[in-house]
């Protein structure tokens, strides 16, 4: 076991950027594979354009801004250097409270920008028959459009 930890440390790129996108079932992938959710395509794309960089996909189906909130320090470690954050809907049907802000000014406080995906950048995308969750070519034109930004943040 010690030889895989050490295996895969010597692999990662030492100076990668890490990169969380935090939310719920459209930043997960629900539908699709996980290499065709818009984080893994995110990481993709801004590799082609020669970004030593890792997105994480922190993304959980049917989570709401609050659980979002509550593993926010478990899944954004120390060192990110950005976190994107698509709070999707699920507070509104669930009747939870609205964290975001919380969830933006914790990160703030630790020096870690944030890149807000808002539920009208999937409007015009392609969706999956359930009319909530993008397709494949869809999470692939979310990430299009996040990456120039994510790009600018991360200074690569």
């Amino acid at each position: 076991m010690a030889i895989t930890a050490i295996f895969a440390f010597a692999s990662a790129p030492a100076s990668a950027a890490t990169v969380v996108a935090l939310g719920a079932s459209n930043t997960f992938g629900k539908g699709v594979a996980r290499s065709q959710a818009y984080p893994a395509q995110l990481e993709a794309i801004l590799q082609a354009k020669g970004a030593n960089v890792r997105v994480v996909n922190a993304g959980i189906d049917g989570d709401t801004t609050e659980g979002m909130l509550r593993r926010l320090d478990q899944v954004v470690p120390k060192g990110t250097s950005a976190v994107i954050l698509q709070p999707g809907g699920n507070d509104r049907r669930k009747g939870s409270p609205d964290r975001t802000s919380e969830i933006q000014s914790r990160l703030s406080g630790r020096g870690i920008p944030v890149i807000m995906i808002p539920n009208s950048a999937f409007r015009g995308l392609p969706h999956q028959p359930d009319g909530q969750h993008l397709t494949p070519e869809g999470y692939h034109m979310l990430a299009e459009q996040v990456a120039s930004q994510v790009a600018g943040v991360i200074g690569r």
